[in-house]
């Protein structure tokens, strides 16, 4: 028997210290064509693009941006306060506590996308680039030298990982894209960011609400987008540019403050989306935010269940459809079978009570199951409950919810004289019927959101997150896991429900058809679900950015026809892949998938140490 042995190599000294740039630009240099490239990009906007008015929003103005435009010129607005910040200009230092070279090359990148972007649907609309008028190809040639320059800001290159002489040409191939990543990794990266200057109590309330008049501005305008390329750019924009803010470190800073002054925060959040209809010249878009809001109210119900107690369910929209049913059927319709019509406040109890009792019935046989089976079990109660209101026709079952037509003509609610069917002028606004839901289901979703944060801040708030993290070991230290998982269970179909007797009056008819695990149209069971992982589960803004997100973002792409949930299937599996704590994830979530790993003392191959 003989042993092969290899003569020991000398090992390859490795350079950990270089400090360069992915362009091989001098950092000088590139830092001046990013800023500059930034102002020049903003003066682009203000020149014509086109020559013909056929092209969405009429870039075809001198001196005043229109349609795509004006995204361009927000981005190319933060990345010349980016490039300037980078140079240490005074006054500019609060826009980059962690750091301006990262920010600047997403704010750049993002600039560059979106022009490059509006170009090709110029070209692609219009035959060619024979369309373009000067301002387009200063905007192109500048975006680009922006671009450019940002990439040639230096950062510390990571150490390269060493590979197996023995890998086969594939595996040599996988481990150069580690490396390529590793290395776009390091080009983006933040800094650490800088001490905060202690600020009076008012300053930093301040702040807070300047965040939030700007995240009203930016979500007015997202709805309002009258065409589909526009909506696409606004995306693009503001993409980059909130990962522009979180990696200047913006973002973390408003979040402290945001913590620290909790109440000022959400008093302040629902005073913004209060004043959304009061923006809006007609109806049309108070019509998404009415039905954002139910979707985003029934998310946040689901959270407790799924992001508190841990517990999968599948078929939690049938809640919201009990409620719904419930309120429809003492809403004086004259589809209903009883001849009742009870003031709101009393059908919502009765609603919210009647989801409680389902979700007691359904939780209290089932909630001994955990995982895969209480999933299944979860689902089947959903299509139970789908079938068994579709076979209430007096045909198939009882007369009761009049079958596959629902209960229609449900009357609007009149709350103390006030008719929500009809226009009423306040302060000189005049909000009409889908403006008056909205603000009604504004309140619903307060309560929601009361109810969500005393209870995960309570001590059976503290039981859902042991159940949710170890049940094994929650049940070792007393607590009754199947008391606490029950509660959480009554609890969040009672919400669901009570959502549920609002939107029952916005859409005038119930059926069973808008009650499915999945649909293209939410709420279903499916985009719940997909809003609370997606949000961030266990928070509570988290679950309402979702909702938005994903009621929007459909209703916005049907341009793409058949290749509408393919494309939005694709970018949520994308998210998911590269940021699966969600987006605004809570911090136990955010260690757990982004952990610190120390690396191995020594590098293992096919051939050993």
């Amino acid at each position: 028997m003989t042993t092969q042995t290899t003569a020991p190599q000398t090992p390859r000294k490795v350079d950990t210290g270089k400090h360069a740039g992915l362009i091989g630009i001098p950092p000088q240099l590139g830092r001046a064509l990013a800023t500059g490239g930034g102002a020049l990009t903003i003066v682009s906007t203000f020149l014509a693009w086109t020559w013909t008015s056929e092209f969405p929003g009429d870039l075809t103005v001198y001196g005043y941006p229109g349609g795509l435009q004006v995204l361009v010129l927000v981005g190319g607005l933060l990345t010349t306060l980016l490039g300037l910040a980078s140079y240490g200009v005074k006054g500019l230092g609060w826009l980059v506590p962690a750091g301006a070279d990262g920010a600047l090359k997403m704010a750049a990148l993002g600039t560059f996308t979106t022009v490059w972007y509006t170009i090709i649907a110029i070209a692609a609309q219009l035959g060619g680039l024979v369309n373009l008028e000067p301002g387009g190809y200063l905007a192109v040639l500048t975006s680009l030298a922006a671009l450019l320059g940002a990439l040639a800001l230096p950062f510390q290159w990571p150490a390269p990982e060493q590979a197996d002489p023995e890998d086969t040409f594939w595996e040599r191939v996988l481990h150069h894209i580690r490396g390529m990543r590793a290395v776009l990794k390091a080009a983006l990266a933040t800094g650490t960011p800088a001490a905060a200057r202690k600020l009076p109590a008012y300053a930093e309330i301040l702040v807070i609400v300047a965040a939030l008049a700007l995240g009203l501005i930016v979500f007015t305008y997202g709805i309002g987008t009258e065409y589909d390329e526009l909506f696409i750019g606004f995306l693009i924009t503001a993409g980059f540019g909130f990962a522009a803010a979180a990696k200047a470190g913006l973002v973390g800073r408003v979040s402290a403050l945001t913590a620290k002054h909790r109440n000022v925060t959400m008093i302040g959040a629902f005073v913004a989306a209060a004043a959304f209809p009061f923006t809006q010249s007609d109806d049309r878009y108070a019509t998404i935010g009415v039905y954002i809001l139910i979707f985003a109210t029934v998310a946040l119900g689901l959270n407790i269940v799924v992001g508190l107690a841990g517990l999968l369910d599948l078929g939690y929209v049938a809640f919201l459809g009990v409620g719904a049913y419930t309120a429809a059927m003492v809403s004086g319709s004259p589809s209903s079978p009883f001849d009742v019509q009870l003031p709101f406040w009393a059908s919502a109890i009765v609603g919210a009570a009647v989801a409680m009792v389902f979700g007691v019935i359904i939780g209290a046989p089932t909630l001994r199951l955990r995982g895969d089976y209480l999933a299944i079990v979860t689902l089947g109660f959903g299509e139970i409950f789908r079938i068994t209101v579709l076979n209430m026709d007096g045909t198939s079952g009882p007369d009761i919810t009049n079958g596959s037509n629902g209960i229609s003509s449900i009357p609007n609610l009149n709350i103390l004289g006030f008719d929500f069917g009809q226009e009423h002028t306040i302060a000189g606004f005049t909000i009409a019927r889908f403006a008056n839901y909205f603000l009604l289901m504004l309140l619903i979703t307060l309560i929601v959101v009361i109810v969500f944060r005393r209870s995960s801040d309570s001590r059976i708030g503290r039981a859902w997150i042991a159940i949710r993290e170890d049940e094994t070991a929650a049940l070792a230290m007393g607590i009754n896991g199947f008391r606490v998982k029950l509660i959480a269970f009554a609890l969040g179909a009672a919400l669901a429900g009570l959502a549920g007797t609002v939107q029952a009056h916005v859409t005038y008819t119930v059926t069973p058809e808008q009650y499915q695990f999945a649909h293209v149209v939410p709420p279903n069971s499916a985009f719940l679900l997909a809003a609370v992982v997606l949000g961030g589960m266990g928070t509570i803004s988290g679950p309402l950015v979702g909702a938005a997100l994903l009621y929007l973002i459909p209703a916005k792409l049907q341009f793409l026809g058949d290749f509408q949930l393919f494309a939005f299937g694709l970018a949520l599996v994308l998210l998911m892949r590269f940021r699966p704590e969600g987006l605004i994830p809570n911090r136990r979530r955010q260690l757990e998938f982004h952990e610190d790993k120390t690396e191995a003392p020594t590098v293992l191959g096919k051939a050993g140490a």
